[in-house]
């Protein structure tokens, strides 16, 4: 029964690794303070195990319940009233009712096989708390940004006082801010950085974080978001939206403006072309004009003869 058990675990180790290194995209919920929020995790048949974890920011997995071979088991500090975790359909449902600011995190399920599982749902939750007064707010810089493959970008997170009164005493530390990208389908748990610098503005009364990074390939592009920990609240920035631009060949310009150059000489030639055409056809006319009439001067005067 050892060596079994054993070997279970040893095999659920393997998946989670494996499943660590597929990509999955995170979608954002918005709830209010004791609202009750349900979050759907399809199953099939063949998925003999399943649990839903709990990722709260800056702080390990949490286990919230597990599911072998049909039998639910919710871990202890979630088995209340306020967790709850059924099956219904092709779904395992997780409900958390009254939903808190303690509530807010990264939440997973986890399912398969016994020899191959995944993750097959991901949702970032996070509560706001209208009733409480925000004194802070995060701004971000820049809001839009073209670059070229290759290129270094720097965003800036500001977290700045609504009161100049009120004195700044110490910024967040610095595992309290935290970078996300999110592209046309959601957050990409794979692209979240912490800071590397900040600097604490006094006189500003803020508090400025930064992140440096080279955009190497059209995966690197989306809206870059920072989320900062503060006053027992998470506050999200506006974004920074980051795009690829077209990049000009010197080759393409100079070619171009040669181009430009031989149609604007073109064009000059033929007007002057055009207009020395039309000047010796209106000197040939009136010289023609001119010697007919002095034709028929010379016939009346013989005729008068």
């Amino acid at each position: 029964m050892i060596v079994q058990l054993t070997a279970l675990i040893l095999l659920t180790a393997v998946s989670l690794i494996q499943a660590a290194e597929v990509p999955h995209l995170i979608s954002l919920t918005v709830v209010e303070v004791g609202d009750n929020v349900t979050f759907h995790c399809p199953v099939s048949e063949k998925d003999k195990l399943f649990h839903w974890y709990k990722q709260p920011f800056g702080q390990m997995g949490q286990t919230i319940a597990a599911v072998i071979f049909g039998k639910i088991t919710v871990s202890e500090q979630f088995n209340e009233s306020r967790f709850t975790v059924a099956k219904k359909d092709a779904h395992f449902s997780l409900t958390i009712r009254n939903v808190s600011k303690e509530d807010e995190a990264t939440y997973f399920c986890l399912n398969g096989p016994v020899f191959s599982q995944t993750f097959t749902y991901s949702r970032l939750l996070t509560v706001n708390n209208n009733n409480q007064q925000k004194s802070v707010y995060v701004t971000q810089s820049p809001e839009t940004a073209s670059v070229q493959l290759g290129d270094a970008l720097t965003f800036q997170c500001s977290l700045l006082s609504m009161n100049k009164a009120e004195n700044t005493d110490q910024c967040p530390d610095e595992c309290s801010v935290y970078w996300f990208r999110a592209g046309s389908g959601g957050f990409h748990p794979g692209v979240v950085y912490t800071p590397g610098n900040r600097s604490d503005e006094r006189e500003e009364r803020s508090c400025v974080y930064s992140l440096s990074k080279t955009i190497r390939d059209s995966s690197d592009t989306g809206t870059y978001y920072c989320a900062v920990i503060t006053c027992g609240q998470i506050l999200f920035g506006e974004g920074t939206k980051v795009d690829i631009g077209l990049k000009l060949d010197p080759a393409v310009v100079v070619l171009g403006a040669l181009l430009a150059c031989c149609v604007t000489v073109i064009a000059v030639l033929m007007f002057y072309i055009n207009g020395r055409t039309a000047c010796v056809n209106c000197n040939g006319a009136r010289e023609a004009s001119h010697n007919v009439g002095r034709d028929k001067s010379t016939v009346d005067q013989s005729n008068n003869l």
